[in-house]
């Protein structure tokens, strides 16, 4: 059976979407493969993944995602193109289409995905981008890859470093506002048990709302804040304290970060 798919990179992001691939049936087993230089790193994945070829050099297939450090990412590109990969999806931050493409050589097309950890549980925030001469199948391709491990979006490369500061970087401003509320939810006298699957309950059901009703986040709000109630006490509290502010300057300093590195 000929490889449709070659994942370079069989760290947690690599494994995510190859799980993700074989759930939403995008390929049979034997025509996916993982690149891994770890020799316990490939045993663990063949053993999680049987059917699936695991190996430490790049084998032939259609085409192959660079889900390695940005480092390794030309020579990744470089030893894919040699195998026969005439498209490339890479998920390295600040690693331009246009390196990638001058690494794999002529007659490879290359798109740039920035995606989020929760695509580790299926739920990932994708954006992608297309080299040079890329292609609308291309793009399709690289599209239905990210999407068997959340929602993908189109944007021009120079809209990334803004991806990387909002939904790359996000998941860490979610994770820390969760600590925030559990351990606020412990100095009004819950215990720490409680107050965390509350916590995560909450963040849950939220989104939820979010995605599901349809409804703009600042009418979700206001069908929770009754006049001079709980929440619009608490909401006060979270504008006095700059709540609003910091968040906004958490991701214009998380995209600048990302255009340093970047350049």
């Amino acid at each position: 059976m000929e490889l449709r798919l070659a994942i370079v990179g069989g760290g947690r992001m690599g494994e995510a979407l190859l799980g993700g691939l074989l759930q939403a049936g995008w390929a049979e087993p034997g025509e996916l493969a993982v690149v891994e230089l770890v020799e316990a790193r490939r045993r663990a994945l063949a053993a999680a993944h049987p059917g699936v070829a695991v190996s430490a050099d790049v084998p032939a297939a259609e085409g192959a995602v660079l889900a390695v450090k940005p480092g390794d990412v030309a020579t990744a590109a470089a030893a894919a193109a040699q195998a026969g990969a005439r498209r490339l999806l890479s998920i390295a931050a600040g690693v331009s289409t246009a390196s990638v493409a001058e690494a794999a050589g002529a007659g490879v097309e290359v798109v740039r995905a920035m995606p989020n950890t929760p695509a580790l549980v299926g739920e990932g925030a994708s954006a992608i981008a297309p080299g040079p001469d890329t292609g609308e199948e291309a793009m399709a391709w690289a599209e239905g890859i990210l999407g068997a491990v959340g929602q993908v979006v189109r944007v021009p490369e120079s809209a990334l470093d803004a991806v990387t500061g909002l939904s790359g970087s996000g998941p860490a401003y979610v994770f820390l506002l969760a600590e925030a509320l559990i351990e606020a939810g412990v100095t009004v006298g819950l215990a720490r048990d409680v107050a965390s699957r509350l916590t995560v309950q909450l963040l849950v059901g939220s989104a939820r709302m979010l995605a599901d009703t349809g409804d703009p986040p600042e009418a979700l709000r206001a069908g929770v804040t009754s006049p001079g109630g709980t929440t619009a006490a608490g909401l006060r509290a979270l504008e006095a304290a700059g709540f609003r502010s910091a968040v906004i300057e958490a991701v214009v300093a998380a995209t600048e970060r990302s255009r340093q590195l970047g350049s």
